[in-house]
């Protein structure tokens, strides 16, 4: 696999033995979808799906209205977010797939609540019935702070890949979004260098997360 911002990838020819090895655009290793223009996206989708169908399988448990709501959710967090999650900490969230990660909390509360969209209920106030906030995008943050702050304390090999920088020219146009992006607006920090020395210091970066875990927006 070539990784590149390309459409059409720079094909690589490797040989083995005189047999040549194809080139892939997208494969699975360790249950993650890694694809060649180096984004998340098909995985993150595919990691919803996965939620959506185990959901249904525990449907009979999760929309129950004998088992009180708070029980419920505890479930859902348990059985569904682990497998929805799966990875997450790797993961650079553009605009459209946070919007389509939001959805999916929506999607678990209204079938809970068993709510049809014929009724045509705002987010709010089924966020309102299920007694819930939306919390799944800050769910992710914190678990990438956590595990960035970890491999950044560490400076081994994930510190090298992490904080490296590729020769070559800037790309023309409007940059992609970055974890670090998404992670400084989370955390209300600073440059990308301020945010770096903050992971240094263990104390410092849990209180950083802390704190964003209680007031940031996700």
């Amino acid at each position: 696999m070539v990784i590149s911002r390309k459409q059409e990838p720079p094909k690589c020819d490797i040989f083995i033995n005189d047999a040549k090895l194809k080139q892939q655009d997208k494969f699975k290793y360790l249950g993650t979808i890694i694809t060649s223009d180096g984004r998340n996206n098909n995985e993150i989708a595919a990691r919803i799906a996965h939620a959506k169908t185990s959901f249904q399988k525990m449907r009979a448990v999760l929309t129950n209205k004998h088992i009180s709501i708070q029980t419920r959710k505890r479930v859902l967090q348990c059985y569904i977010e682990p497998i929805l999650l799966y990875g997450c900490e790797a993961w650079t969230i553009s605009k459209q797939m946070e919007a389509k990660l939001e959805a999916t909390e929506m999607w678990f509360l209204r079938r809970m609540l068993r709510i049809s969209w014929t009724e045509r209920k705002s987010n709010e106030t089924v966020l309102i019935e299920a007694n819930s906030r939306r919390s799944l995008i800050k769910t992710i943050r914190k678990r990438q702070a956590t595990f960035l702050g970890h491999v950044m304390r560490r400076e081994k090999l994930e510190h090298l890949i992490t904080t490296g920088k590729l020769d070559g020219k800037r790309g023309r146009g409007k940059q992609r979004e970055k974890m670090m992006d998404g992670l400084k607006r989370w955390l209300g920090s600073g440059s990308s260098t301020e945010t770096m020395t903050a992971m240094g210091h263990r104390e410092l970066w849990r209180n950083m997360i802390a704190d964003a875990s209680k007031h940031g927006t996700g």
